[in-house]
């Protein structure tokens, strides 16, 4: 069996208690990270989803042998719209978001 390795003098020693002010700030920086990926991971999304519509869109035309400058233009308005959409509803979300926290914070007092 081994026997339990003794910690270096001269190392500070580790509390484990519950220091519930570090904690706070510790989870109010974990969430505002986590708001901050959110809205670009909402953003790289709707970037997807524009390109995937876009392409849809001229897929379709071609397969159904309409002309390529109709489809072309076709596309291009329908994925325009569908990121000028997203963002939108990007650019809401967040708003919202920060009108909430506001409307507790004003509620808390």
């Amino acid at each position: 069996m081994r026997r339990p390795s003794l910690p270096n003098p001269d190392q500070f020693k580790l509390r484990l208690a519950a220091d519930e002010d570090l904690e706070r700030i510790i989870e109010a920086r974990v969430a505002e990270r986590c708001e901050a990926e959110s809205i670009r991971w909402r953003f790289r999304l709707v970037t997807i989803e524009t390109a995937m519509v876009g392409a849809l869109v001229t897929a379709a035309g071609l397969a159904l042998e309409q002309p390529t400058m109709l489809v072309l233009r076709a596309a291009v308005i329908v994925a325009g719209s569908c990121l000028a959409s997203g963002i939108l509803l990007i650019g809401l979300s967040a708003w919202s978001s920060k009108l909430l926290i506001r409307w507790t914070r004003w509620r808390a007092r």
